[in-house]
């Protein structure tokens, strides 16, 4: 009967000399290397029963293995050069009962796992360069417009202040230009009635004249003592020698001539306003009653006739012929003259 012969050994490989492997870190002596066996009729066994093929040893099942072994190992090694930016990529060698799969050249084996490593990183290196990119620039986008709003609230409160500020002077400004308007125009109006009444009593002082020349005023209206009925004293004193010449304030017509106690000799002239203007302490009378006189006429002379205490011309004025007397001198201020 015939046997099948014992199959070689591998021959022993030291430590240093043990080949380089792929997908592992060190020799495992299942992977090779392998002689090529070819069976022979005296070296097979007579087949018994069905027909049976033996396994083969190596070949294209353990070939499959390291495709993919190697494919896995490419592929990782394309995804780490890809997620390391930056680092030149990987090289990967295939075994050689795989080289029908990318073709007879083995030169383009290395090109294309570098080509894959290569077109990983492009990718990923493009996409992370225009995500940083976008970032940064919406980063910069954002903050130029927080700027450029910041600015133009500045520049809006710069420009409501400088607004407020101008209203506020241009306001101060019409204010101020209104109040001197004003005074301008009172002033102008207190001048207009200022020559006004100055005409007016320069007109009146050609109607109207005091009734002495040469005079001292020795009492004034309201002045109190006893030597007068009422208490106070009516009327304004002009005292002069006795003699001097009395004359009529205004036009008018004499109502009373004549004595009147305490009044002595006393001359009423009636004005054409109803006024009464009553000459007392004369020492004589040169008009009668009911006669017209006009300003400036003589109307009598003073004396010291009366209740008095030296010659003068006692002068009171009666407002619509009434009882009581007014001060007389402002009621000669007011015809424009000073006594």
């Amino acid at each position: 009967m015939a046997s099948n012969h014992p199959a070689p050994e591998a021959p022993f490989m030291p430590a240093e000399a043990e080949p380089d492997t792929f997908g592992y870190g060190g020799y495992r002596a299942e992977e090779g290397p392998w002689e090529e066996w070819n069976p022979t009729e005296d070296s097979l066994a007579p087949v018994r029963g069905r027909h049976r093929v033996a396994k083969q040893r190596g070949g294209f099942a353990r070939s499959s293995t390291v495709l993919g072994v190697g494919v896995m190992a490419a592929v990782g090694a394309g995804g780490m050069a890809s997620a390391n930016t930056g680092k030149p990529p990987v090289s990967i060698s295939l075994p050689d009962s795989v080289e029908h799969l990318f073709g007879t050249d083995s030169a383009a084996k290395p090109e294309a796992a570098t080509a894959l490593s290569r077109a990983g990183m492009a990718s990923d290196s493009a996409d992370s360069g225009n995500a940083g990119e976008a970032l940064r620039n919406r980063i910069m986008a954002q903050a130029e417009q927080q700027q450029s709003k910041a600015e133009s609230k500045a520049t809006t409160a710069a420009l409501a202040a400088t607004e407020k500020e101008t209203a506020d002077a241009a306001a101060k400004a019409e204010q101020a230009a209104a109040a001197k308007a004003a005074d301008a125009k009172q002033q102008a109006e207190a001048d207009a009635k200022k020559a006004a009444e100055a005409k007016r009593l320069a007109e009146l002082a050609k109607q109207y004249t005091l009734p002495v020349v040469s005079y001292t005023i020795t009492g004034t209206f309201g002045q109190p003592g006893a030597m007068w009925s009422s208490g106070y004293h009516t009327g304004l004193d002009f005292a002069a020698p006795t003699g001097t010449l009395i004359k009529a304030v205004h036009s008018g017509t004499v109502t009373e001539a004549g004595w009147a106690g305490a009044y002595g000799y006393r001359t009423v002239l009636t004005l054409d306003d109803g006024t009464e203007l009553w000459f007392c302490h004369q020492s004589s009378i040169n008009v009668s009653v009911g006669q017209k006189v006009s300003t400036g006429d003589v109307i009598g002379r003073i004396g010291a006739t009366g209740n008095v205490t030296g010659p003068h011309l006692h002068l009171e004025v009666h407002p619509n012929g009434q009882a009581s007397a007014i001060d007389p001198a402002p009621w000669l201020r007011d015809k424009g003259l000073t006594p």
